[in-house]
């Protein structure tokens, strides 16, 4: 079994990087970050001309037609970037989602103008204390229209288009909502993170298509996590790589008492725990991706571990990186507030750390209890 990309692949790593060294520095960044802009519009376009966004969108659907490990490299490489982009909203959740459960005509719609980045797409579920779950939805569908409030809902500012998570009857379903439409009413959201957008939604009988089967929302929100699962780890891996040379560049480079402040056994350790853990979360993710490319059968435990390892390598690499600047890094000018506050946003971004934490459990509990089952 061989976990490794191809060659074809580690080119594409070699493009991505590239391209996202020159259109997506630091500085772009914190151009996001300083003004009212939710995104970088540029980087945006960009990545609908080099076909990213439609990687691992059918050429029938007008996307390139590529595999699931392809946009798993990119989306380290966006990670690594730390890209404010609508990327993850519109492509890991929005384009999987109709994919997933969409009709022909509904792809025949909907994913060419997501793979070409004309539209933006989200997927609309918190309501409560921002928690992601199916089975905490207040918003419903009354007199064939969807009433309630949806806060926070990534890139829900911009979006053209949002899959939402509603009840029917007293069971989730996922319905399709035009957001210009003038029975919904939204507003930006503030956030630890605002290179990455968010939105309140408020829905007053709106229009909506349903999509996939009703009464399926709970079913298709877990196959549809567990596929974000594995591309936001590689997001998260690609930043906490990247958290972890600036650590090490700074450490080699910072002198005190005439060395550089590598050579002192503390930092030495802090560099050291870093590397162990992105090795382990990387290797994780590998497997998540060779899950997600294989199919759903072993998907739920690999997407557990690898968005359980991701969010804590992260997590761990943003808060060392601002440690070993010192008090230096606390300050603004440094950029290591940045990395701190996308791997804060990421790790909640699909459920809390805890949710995966024992979702990782359980498929490793039905593991156990079908290794038992068979040896009886």
């Amino acid at each position: 079994m061989n976990f490794e990309f191809s060659e074809e692949h580690h080119l594409l790593r070699g493009q991505a990087r590239s391209f996202l060294t020159e259109q997506s520095s630091l500085l772009q960044v914190r151009e996001v970050l300083d003004t009212d802009r939710a995104y970088d519009t540029n980087l945006w376009t960009g990545l609908g001309e080099l076909g990213w966004l439609g990687a691992a969108i059918p050429e029938q659907y007008g996307g390139v037609g590529l595999d699931y490990l392809s946009l798993c490299v990119i989306a380290q490489e966006l990670g690594r970037s730390l890209a404010p982009t609508p990327f993850s909203s519109s492509i890991y959740l929005a384009a999987e989602a109709i994919l997933l459960a969409g009709t022909e005509q509904q792809k025949e719609i909907y994913l060419p103008k997501l793979a070409s980045g004309e539209w933006v797409g989200t997927f609309a579920i918190a309501e409560q204390d921002a928690v992601v779950s199916p089975n905490r939805v207040n918003a419903q569908i009354q007199n064939d229209g969807l009433s309630g409030k949806k806060c926070p809902v990534p890139d829900g500012d911009v979006a053209d288009f949002a899959v939402v998570v509603a009840t029917e009857g007293g069971v989730a379903s996922w319905f399709i909502v035009d957001l210009a439409n003038a029975s919904v009413s939204r507003e930006a959201v503030r956030t630890l993170d605002p290179t990455r957008s968010h939105g309140k939604i408020e829905f007053t009988n709106s229009p909506v298509e349903c999509l996939g089967a009703r009464g399926q929302g709970a079913e298709l929100t877990e196959k549809l996590f567990n596929r974000a699962a594995v591309l936001t780890g590689f997001e998260q891996v690609g930043g906490a790589q990247a958290a972890l040379e600036m650590a090490k560049e700074y450490a080699l480079g910072r002198f005190a008492f005439g060395r550089q402040i590598a050579s002192f056994q503390a930092i030495k350790h802090k560099l050291a725990d870093m590397y162990v853990a992105n090795t382990l979360a990387e290797s994780n993710c590998y497997y998540g991706a060779w899950a997600l490319q294989s199919g759903e059968t072993l998907l739920p435990g690999a997407a557990a571990t690898a968005r359980v390892s991701a969010t804590t390598a992260f997590l761990q690499s943003a808060e060392e990186n601002v440690q070993i600047h010192g008090g230096m890094g606390f300050t603004w000018e440094f950029d290591c507030h940045l990395y701190y506050r996308r791997s804060k946003m990421l790790s909640v971004n699909l459920g809390s750390h805890r949710r995966w934490k024992n979702k990782l459990i359980s498929a490793i509990e039905l593991e156990r209890q079908t290794e038992v089952a068979l040896a009886v």
